[in-house]
């Protein structure tokens, strides 16, 4: 399915991808963009970085933060199968490092946060493109399954 160049990336960046949250890191506030940044500084690979960057529909929230245009200038985004996949874990996993659905962590993301806060309304706003994701995934990964 993937090199293994792509699955040792696709794991580093399942693991670094919320590094942004962590307080030291702050800058901007927005977690993909400071975790990417911070990577990058430690001399990250660019696409581990763009991919952190990127992540989970991260473009609406930048454009609810006026962020859209220096993330696309610092981090241009990928289409890939790695960055889909990545998508897939994130609202696969939940903040426990739980199995659920994908429906089950939007849910667990909009009660997490107020209607009025930006992810609230980001989430919302991308909702249909990551479910989107996560049934495109869900198709490549179904011949391989187990049944």
């Amino acid at each position: 399915m993937f090199s293994e160049e792509d699955a040792e990336l696709l794991v580093a960046a399942a693991w670094l991808h919320d590094i942004g949250y962590c307080a030291e890191l702050l800058d901007t506030g927005f977690h993909p963009l400071d975790g990417a940044r911070h990577l990058r500084a430690l001399g990250a690979p660019d696409r581990l970085c763009r991919l952190i960057a990127n992540h989970t529909g991260a473009w609406a929230e930048a454009e609810s933060r006026g962020l859209a245009e220096l993330l696309t200038a610092e981090f241009p985004a990928e289409q890939s199968p790695v960055a889909d996949a990545l998508t897939y874990a994130d609202l696969t996993t939940g903040p426990a490092g739980q199995p659920l659905s994908a429906e089950e962590r939007i849910a667990e993301i909009l009660e997490r946060y107020e209607a009025g806060h930006v992810v609230h309304r980001s989430i919302r706003q991308v909702t249909p493109e990551l479910l989107a994701t996560v049934r495109r995934v869900e198709q490549t990964l179904a011949p391989v399954q187990p049944r």
